[in-house]
């Protein structure tokens, strides 16, 4: 009787620390709203992969190690991406920086450090147009050259001029991203997965994990790393 009772104990703390680590990669999303039409449509859900732009920071590290370990106040180094960080066109999901508890939906064009500007109906990065065979319309708004902030993303819909998104309120801090879209599973007849498109140059510089410790010296320690709203989200 005894070893019956362990054994459904077990089981069910099992489910339990699988559902955990599930919800901790991998997260479901409605699309609701126009703003990424034509790549996605209102109604879709999509599963979104939040294990893709973890961030490894000391402060994190320094919450999982014991006040009495010694040389724990010592670890220190630059935050960095464990698998790299968003890049150019990614459909990325976050929390919407004037009202955190809602979710939003767009693609990134532009990363930290990089100058974005849009007018006459061309988005340019970097002082260079983009191309952008995925949009239903050219925008006919204008945005003033900048240079993202580090640790941000300017993020725009694919239906550009029926998107509530960086050109009307800025930028996306990367605390508040949530992960990247990955695969849309309903409707069945849209069921696959959602992929950046190819004429989207990949951003430049060491963002990854592996990319990290090749550009450190070998002396070194290992350690040391959408709901819408008007118009539509």
């Amino acid at each position: 009787m005894k070893s019956a009772i362990r054994e459904v104990l077990e089981t069910i703390l099992l489910t339990v620390v699988i559902f955990l680590f599930v919800r901790s990669v991998v997260q479901n999303f409605k699309v609701e709203g126009r703003s990424m039409e034509p790549t996605l449509q209102t109604g879709q859900y999509l599963l979104v992969n939040k294990a893709v732009y973890w961030r490894l920071d000391p402060a994190e590290v320094k919450r999982f190690i014991p006040d009495f370990v010694p040389g724990r106040e010592k670890i220190s180094f630059e935050p960095f991406y464990v698998f790299g960080q968003p890049q150019h066109g990614d459909v990325i999901v976050f929390r919407y920086p004037k009202d955190p508890t809602r979710d939003f939906i767009k693609r990134v064009i532009a990363l930290p450090g990089e100058t974005i500007a849009v007018r006459e109906g061309k988005v340019y990065v970097n002082d260079k147009p983009i191309e952008e065979s995925y949009i239903l319309d050219k925008p006919t708004y204008y945005v003033e050259k900048q240079v993202v902030p580090p640790d941000n993303f300017f993020v725009l819909g694919d239906n550009r001029n029926n998107s509530l998104d960086s050109h009307v309120w800025g930028m996306v801090p990367i605390e508040d991203v949530i992960g990247k879209a990955w695969l849309c599973y309903w409707p069945l007849e849209k069921w696959g997965l959602i992929s950046a498109p190819t004429s989207m140059e990949p951003p430049a510089g060491k963002s990854s994990f592996r990319q990290y410790l090749a550009a450190r010296s070998p002396g070194e320690g290992r350690l040391a790393v959408a709901h819408a709203m008007s118009p539509t989200s």
